[in-house]
């Protein structure tokens, strides 16, 4: 129906001879009504006349049709009108083409296709273009239009009579201009805004896009998939390209645009049509750059740091991930086990790997990992998807190197010392234990009593062991113990934890020369068999044995070493001696360690 829309149509034609058939009518139609009336019996007559008299005084005096200009009914107008038609716009809209009889001439709906055209160009029937002007979209106009307006005395073919009036049921869909270029309304703005999309920066957002009647086309909200792309660089539609640019991650906005930065005449072949506007609600939820490195903010360094990690470290952190957009996916703490890993070994995404270099016991640092530093574009498949800038709040709890030793501090020293502690020896000592991080674990002081182990003895963990040799009583010392000298890597504490240790020896008691655990204080009887055999049975049996040796014990003629069960010693002594196992010991089966350096007991 496009040509029926032409100027040739002619504007300039006559309409008297319409106007004098509606003049005419209203005529016939007063005097049959004052008639109708006197049809009535006598009785309803006098009422009948009064109500005849009124319908004809309205319908004689109502204002005649007006055909010397078009005559527009709003049948609806939207709540908003950000934008009305002017002259040189161009309009999508729909319409129903109808004479006053209501008979269609023609639809734009039976072609399921918006008419599209410039206004005020005089592409269109002059009623119409004059219809348009001050339309908003999605307003919804009916539109008489008078004959000198339209196709005039001359009609259009078989289609429009000649003088005919015409009735178009009009809804505008889309309004744009040739001078127009991306429109932006920002709604949203984070508070935080660090950075915002530059030139060649790779984007992931998500959007709504609509036409700008509302008909939503594509939305990857429905596909939740976030939309991933570089920016200005021709991979986006020219408008998209220019709207992205400038917004900071969190920011919400509109950006529209005309078919030239859109999908231009011909549209997307499916949901967009040609020539249409488009609208994009969009929010931006990441940003980064491919030059990118990591970036360390909120650092909180701990006053003490006397030490930093290196490659190589061991290292025990609590982390928070969450994306660019603040979306959470991971936490340590909700597992309540800390992160254990090496650092700079590639035991972890290469961003952490190189935040956590330089860090201190118990600082907190915010360590933001570009996609090509962390999980690339694929992601990990469930969480954090393909391309996301990561952002990790981490704490560190500890690290170590394998290579550590315990560190001793002395803390207190006395001023007198006699003896320092040695292998072999049974000591008393207080202690509070700890983390690095300063979570306490332990402390003798609780229990009132202090913690007794003979050094040597495999009692304590080996970093024990190194912290108490060499210590006088009353001395204090503060050590330092890495997991593998402390519970390793499946410790009763954290596994592979630093342990942490203020240590004050309260007592101590000499041990025996490694190897012995009985000494004899006096020179041993020359004939010790005869001695422990009360019975002179020629045979010595374990309780005369237990017997003998308690009793030199007691009466300060030998000694058993210190800090283990005296019985179970003299059993083990005991055994030793009895060389074939039958419970008894002879004279040929004595022997003092003099005699047998495989044997120790005597």
């Amino acid at each position: 129906m496009r040509d029926l829309y032409g100027s040739g149509g002619g504007g300039g034609g006559s309409v008297e001879p319409l106007r004098y058939h509606v003049d005419t009518y209203q005529r016939l139609h007063c005097a049959g009504a004052i008639r109708g009336a006197q049809n009535y019996p006598i009785q309803s007559q006098r009422g009948m006349l009064y109500l005849s008299v009124l319908v004809a005084f309205a319908a004689c005096n109502a204002p005649p049709v007006p055909l010397d200009d078009i005559f527009i009914e709003k049948t609806f107008v939207p709540e908003q009108c950000v934008r009305a038609v002017k002259d040189g716009d161009y309009v999508r809209y729909h319409y129903n083409g109808m004479f006053p009889d209501g008979k269609k001439f023609d639809s734009s709906y039976d072609r399921s296709s918006t008419y599209n055209v410039f206004v005020g160009k005089k592409q269109l029937i002059a009623g119409m273009d004059k219809a348009l002007v001050g339309m908003c979209v999605n307003q919804r106009s009916l539109v008489k239009i008078p004959p000198h307006l339209a196709y005039g005395k001359k009609g259009y073919g078989e289609i429009i009579p000649a003088d005919s009036i015409l009735h178009f049921d009009v809804l505008l869909l889309d309004v744009w201009n040739p001078e127009d270029g991306v429109q932006i309304n920002t709604y949203h703005t984070p508070s935080n805004c660090s950075r915002k999309v530059e030139v060649s920066d790779y984007i992931r957002y998500h959007y709504n896009g609509t036409l700008l009647d509302g008909t939503l086309f594509d939305s990857s909200h429905t596909r939740m998939r976030t939309y991933d792309t570089y920016v200005g660089i021709g991979w986006l539609i020219a408008g998209m390209d220019q709207g992205l640019l400038g917004m900071c991650v969190g920011e919400r906005r509109i950006i529209t645009m005309p078919p030239s930065l859109g999908y231009g005449e011909n549209g997307d072949g499916s949901d967009i049509p040609g020539q249409a506007s488009l609208v994009f609600d969009v929010v931006l939820l990441d940003l980064h750059n491919t030059k990118d490195g990591i970036t360390v903010t909120n650092q909180i360094i701990p006053e003490s740091c006397t030490r930093k990690s290196v490659a190589g470290d061991f290292v025990r952190y609590h982390y928070n991930g969450s994306l660019l957009d603040g979306t959470f996916f991971d936490s340590s703490y909700s597992r309540n086990r800390t992160y254990d890993t090496y650092v700079g070994r590639g035991y972890v995404i290469a961003g952490m790997d190189e935040g956590l270099i330089g860090v201190c016991v118990g600082e907190r640092r915010t360590v933001t990992i570009p996609p090509h530093l962390g999980y690339g574009e694929e992601g990990t498949g469930s969480k954090i998807p393909g391309s996301a800038v990561l952002v990790f709040d981490v704490h560190i709890i500890d690290f170590h190197n394998p290579s550590d030793t315990t560190e001793v501090i002395v803390t207190h020293k006395t001023e007198e010392c006699v003896k320092q502690t040695k292998k072999g020896d049974f000591v008393k000592y207080h202690y509070n234990a700890s983390l690095m991080d300063g979570s306490s674990i332990d402390s003798t002081y609780n229990y009132g009593k202090t913690y007794n182990i003979v050094l040597g003895a495999n009692q304590v963990v080996p970093g024990m062991e190194e912290g108490l040799m060499d210590m006088c009583v009353g001395e204090k010392r503060h050590l330092v113990i890495p997991p593998h000298l402390g519970y390793g890597e499946r410790g009763v504490i954290p596994g592979s934890a630093v342990l942490v240790f203020d240590i004050e020896l309260v007592d101590m008691e000499e041990g025996l020369p490694e190897g012995y655990m009985f000494i004899w204080n006096d020179d041993v009887a020359t004939d010790l068999f005869t001695e422990m055999d009360k019975d002179k049975n020629e045979e010595v049996e374990p309780s005369e044995f237990t017997d003998y040796i308690m009793q030199q014990v007691n009466e300060g003629k030998g000694r058993l070493a210190p800090g283990f069960d005296p019985y179970r010693i003299i059993d083990n002594m005991f055994s030793n001696q009895d060389r074939d196992g039958d419970g008894k010991i002879t004279e040929a089966e004595f022997r003092l360690k003099a005699d047998e350096v495989s044997h120790d007991e005597l």
